[in-house]
């Protein structure tokens, strides 16, 4: 059956549709010997050879994979690191070394990250427009006054640009005779921004002493172990990702 180029190339979790435009306008892909660099080209991939920069498409899509991993610190949420740092992938099994996170947490922060090889599902949930909220625990150095806590739920000028508003709520404060006390702040963000809460809390004069990443939208680590993982359900990925 023909179907688009980007489509199928999305589907096989090449890369999402718009990330399989770009492969495609780049001439990384052929099919059957032929390199394609229009949009609108279709191939049946029951009958076509379709090749991704060499690389033959198997003729069946693999099953799509969804995973929640609670991230250790010290792992990088990327696939692969040009330093030789431990990655996610390399404390999955290898049954799902296929997969890819979605987003970034922190080399210094730990864990709510979802990791899949649906490229479409991972563009939803990335794009600013769908602002798919984010709970944090972080610790803070000192104790955060009101007018502090206003200032972050209202917005901070970040790279020239308001951040959106967002819930900043203390939890619990910790204070020691012979040390700095520190506050337990609980986060929750629609927007995604580089390193956001810690260059927020430096730029109040409360630098984060630790940040762990709780839930991403209603799907919470509640019990999940740090370095652990699990499938989500079905109910969870519609959830996410009602399209």
């Amino acid at each position: 059956m023909l179907d688009r180029l980007q489509k199928i190339l999305s589907r096989h979790g090449i890369a999402s549709r718009r990330g399989s435009e770009q492969i495609i306008l780049a001439g990384r892909v052929c099919v059957n010997g032929k390199p394609i660099t229009e949009l609108g080209a279709k191939a049946d991939p029951e009958s076509d050879r379709i090749e991704v920069d060499g690389k033959l498409l198997q003729t069946n899509a693999p099953k799509f994979v969804y995973l929640l991993l609670n991230k250790p610190i010290g792992i990088m949420s990327t696939c692969d690191d040009p330093q030789g740092r431990k990655t996610v992938l390399d404390i999955l099994p290898s049954q799902y070394r296929h997969v890819y996170p979605v987003g970034r947490l922190d080399y210094n922060s730990s864990g709510a990250l979802i990791l899949t090889n649906n490229g479409d599902f991972a563009n939803y949930l990335m794009h600013p427009r769908h602002h798919v909220p984010k709970t944090y625990e972080v610790w803070v150095k000192d104790i955060p006054s009101d007018r502090i806590i206003k200032q972050w739920q209202d917005g901070v000028i970040l790279d020239g640009k308001l951040t959106l508003p967002a819930s900043v709520n203390i939890r619990q404060i910790e204070r020691c005779k012979y040390q700095t006390p520190r506050t337990q702040l609980q986060i929750v963000l629609s927007e995604g921004r580089n390193r956001q809460i810690r260059r927020v809390a430096e730029q109040l004069g409360h630098p984060v002493l630790s940040l762990h990443r709780v839930a991403i939208a209603t799907i919470s680590l509640e019990t999940l172990k740090v370095g652990a993982y699990r499938l989500l359900i079905d109910q969870e990925i519609e959830t996410l990702s009602p399209i």
